[in-house]
């Protein structure tokens, strides 16, 4: 089924709250390896929302995400990120997103978040939704079909992509033979970066320009989770592997037997060339509605990073200028977009508990 922009019409409650100020807390709490986003204080939750991002991104979803998670706790989901390092093994790390994802849930029931005021019986029966991005959909989707128990009641998949590596990666193979090379060179190099100073990686983002605001040790933090990645995928890449496990057609023949998710929103954008979304339609159609469930598809504007974009921090001088108002529009169409995407997802989310 074809959605029509019935659920893009109604906006979403921008307005910020007091957990989101420039003095406030982080506007997540770590729960190793999960980060949580509560929704306002005081707000009690609709919803659980797992959420996975794309590969590499997804092991920062704090930074990568941050907008998009925000606005969606904003309107009052609690959502437990669940970051991943990037390898070829599909299979491996969907497993592994679905245990650390169910350790970080099963504490959270067992003991509530009473610094944000939520005790474990106020959660205990909210209904669990999935939402995924890019590679984070791929994984979101093979979840869905490697178990039947503790799977989310509905997916929301943005943007699926499972194209082999040679081609979701231009001269993948190629370049496995060039890190093989060049290991001895990156070793050395990763283990300075992997153990430079907080001062040192400050001015590595001050030159970078960093869009990352009020620079603190949680940033480090991320930036090192996302560095970390690097020496598993050189090592990889060296051992000659360039094809993911299992491959794009024996994953599309998992979901075709066994996936067991039973609501499904399909989420594309217009300007996404590597999306294949359309041919995830084909195979989760059938199976989905052989139990009675139903798979949904809209189109949005935007491309494939959309569900990344931040908000702009501007900063308005004392008089207002001519410049100000360009970065003011600047920002608005920069982000009207994801606030579009976080629309659809929050009235999607909002049907099925009517």
């Amino acid at each position: 089924m074809t959605l029509s922009n019935d659920y893009v019409t109604q906006s979403f409650n921008s307005t910020r709250t007091d957990y989101n100020a420039p003095s406030a807390a982080k506007f997540y709490k770590r729960m190793d390896p999960c980060l949580v986003i509560p929704p306002p204080k005081g707000t009690k939750p609709k919803a659980i929302i797992k959420f996975v991002g794309g590969a590499f991104i997804g092991a920062v979803p704090e930074v990568s995400y941050s907008y998009l998670l925000e606005n969606l706790a904003r309107e009052g989901y609690l959502i437990i990120c669940v970051p991943y390092n990037v390898t070829f093994d599909h299979a491996q790390v969907s497993r592994q997103v679905f245990e650390r994802f169910h350790a970080c849930f099963d504490s959270i029931l067992a003991s509530g978040l009473p610094d944000i005021g939520l005790s474990a019986a106020e959660i205990v029966d909210l209904p669990l939704y999935s939402v995924g991005h890019s590679n984070g959909a791929l994984i979101q989707a093979l979840v869905g079909s490697y178990f039947c128990e503790k799977i989310p009641k509905a997916n929301v998949i943005i943007s699926y992509n499972n194209r082999p590596a040679s081609e979701a990666v231009p001269y993948f193979e190629q370049l496995g033979l060039l890190v093989g090379q060049m290991v001895p060179v990156i070793s050395p190099v990763y283990l300075m970066a992997q153990s430079a100073s907080g001062d040192a990686l400050r001015v590595l983002l001050d030159t970078a320009g960093t869009i990352i605001p009020d620079y603190d040790p949680e940033t480090v933090a991320s930036l090192t989770k996302f560095a970390d990645q690097l020496p598993s995928v050189f090592g990889e890449l060296a051992q000659g592997i360039s094809e993911f496990k299992p491959t794009p057609s024996e994953n599309l023949e998992c979901f075709k037997n066994a996936y067991n998710v039973k609501r499904t929103l399909l989420v594309k954008f217009d300007l996404d060339s590597i999306d294949e979304t359309d041919r995830l339609e084909e195979t989760l159609k059938p199976r989905v509605e052989s139990y009675g469930g139903k798979v949904e598809k809209i189109a949005l504007t935007g491309n494939h990073i959309t569900p990344c974009v931040q908000e702009p921090k501007w900063r308005v001088g004392a008089v207002y200028t001519p410049a100000d108002a360009v970065a003011q529009v600047v920002k608005t169409i920069s982000l009207n977009d994801t606030k579009g995407l976080c629309t659809t997802i929050v009235n999607w989310f909002s049907c099925l508990e009517e």
